[in-house]
């Protein structure tokens, strides 16, 4: 497992990987926004969210963060408009996501500034915000299901000294508290290495499953990410 994780986490891993995105941008809270924006819409094909999530960002200009907060996404998307964005997302979803994003950037000034506590915690809090303000179809409304792209996200800011990941939140959540970003490819390869017996993609599961990464990774339990992507690819 730790020679494949090392063979994997390289700079060639963000080729194709919604993480690519955030390192295309400049600022550390365009780089947060660029970062959470990519992870809601990172679901289905990546030939079909990756160049959604590209669109987004050039509508942008570039600089996520300050699309948000000044809410210039109003031009392009409005309440009521029942368009298709992507798959569940229409542009009202969208809005009133963008809305109940930049709410909190407003008040708070950045995500990392709003969330605190564990791993755990911190996807709880981010869920939580959300729900309250009615879109848990793009952010899922609590910790019950596995929460995989809030966990990707949080692997982006809190893992530091990668090539991949971030570190933006390193001094705000401690990494060794992450949680396995777990789908259905993630089950299937951890149930041929025995690490799951289940499908199902819960949090329960998702925290057993980084309970087994941590006893080869011990400091840095999502570096076996990279270690079941390998797997994956190798067999």
């Amino acid at each position: 497992m730790a020679e494949l994780a090392e063979r994997y986490e390289t700079p060639e891993f963000i080729v194709g990987d919604p993480s690519w995105w955030m390192h295309q941008v400049s600022g550390e809270r365009n780089q947060e926004a660029t970062a959470f924006v990519a992870s809601v819409l990172s679901y289905g094909s990546r030939a079909q969210f990756m160049p959604k999530i590209g669109q987004l960002l050039e509508y942008a200009e570039g600089d996520m963060d300050r699309w948000l907060r000044m809410g210039a996404y109003a031009e392009r998307f409005a309440i009521g408009d029942k368009q298709c964005f992507y798959r569940l997302y229409n542009n009202d979803t969208m809005r009133r996501f963008f809305d109940a994003y930049r709410d909190m950037l407003v008040q708070y000034g950045s995500m990392g500034a709003y969330v605190s506590g564990t791993a755990l915690q911190a996807v709880g809090i981010i869920c939580r915000w959300f729900a309250e303000h009615g879109v848990s179809v793009v952010v899922p409304k609590d910790t019950t299901s596995a929460c995989k792209r809030v966990c990707m996200f949080l692997r982006w800011m809190v893992r530091d000294g990668s090539p991949v990941d971030l570190g933006l939140w390193k001094d705000i959540i401690d990494k060794r508290t992450l949680i396995m970003p777990l789908d259905t490819h993630v089950v299937s390869e951890a149930m041929k290495l025995g690490l799951l017996q289940s499908r199902c993609a819960s949090m329960s599961a998702a925290l057993r499953l980084t309970d087994a990464m941590r006893e080869v990774f011990p400091d840095d339990p999502l570096k076996g990410d990279f270690a079941l992507f390998g797997y994956g690819v190798r067999t």
